[in-house]
């Protein structure tokens, strides 16, 4: 049995959920962080140290943090070989575009423009602020609308774990009260995603919990 520590409005622990939805994979979630508290508890402590979630154990496993690990713990153990390629070349083409990801769009959103949004108090925004930060992570996903107008997916003509880092992240981009630039081999594969029965059920949920008002 797979147990996940982690609320579900978290946006690592839906990149998480999104992947072990797409496996079928026996699970168990429990709420922790934000306002459901919990990772200050000397259980939690012993299994990440540095009090963040997601958390993940598989079995008697020892318990894995970093969304990044552990997606790639799911990809060798249950994944198959689209999704995380055998060929060493083939698989590093995939992690590169995830690193990109993470790196650019997804640090690039969540804290720039996803908290100043819906995380501030619209009495407390900048505006000004906060069509700067979108344009700057814009000229990121012009690269990936750019890919995609020629790849179905990010890495390639396969879904991939690069994809789960990448594609989380849009629902909320997307959501968002915000001016977005069109984009439209990007929109064309949002609208993919969200064919997916797991991006559905994990990913595009309420963050009304979030939001200050």
């Amino acid at each position: 049995m797979i147990k996940v520590w982690g609320r579900k409005t978290s946006s690592n622990v839906q990149a998480l959920m999104w992947r072990i939805g797409d496996l079928g994979l026996e699970h168990i979630r429990y709420d922790i962080g934000h306002r459901y508290g919990g990772t200050d508890t000397p259980e939690f402590i012993a299994m990440n140290p540095n009090k963040t979630i997601p958390v993940l154990q598989d079995g008697e496993n020892a318990a894995l943090w970093e969304t990044g690990a552990v997606l790639r713990y799911l990809a060798n153990q249950y994944g198959d070989d689209l999704f995380w390629p055998k060929d060493f070349l083939v698989r590093t083409n995939v992690d590169k575009w995830a690193e990109w990801a993470k790196l650019n769009v997804a640090s690039g959103f969540t804290v720039p423009v996803f908290w100043n949004v819906v995380r501030t108090a619209p009495k407390d925004r900048d505006h000004e602020t906060i069509q700067g930060v979108v344009r700057r992570l814009e000229q990121k996903l012009q690269i990936a609308d750019q890919r995609l107008q020629t790849n179905s997916y990010l890495a390639g003509s396969d879904f991939t774990l690069a994809d789960i880092q990448f594609g989380h992240i849009l629902f909320r981009y997307y959501d968002v009260e915000i001016e977005r630039a069109e984009l439209s081999a990007l929109r064309a594969y949002y609208d993919r995603l969200t064919r997916r029965p797991a991006f559905v059920e994990h990913v595009m949920i309420s963050y009304k919990e979030l939001q200050v008002v």
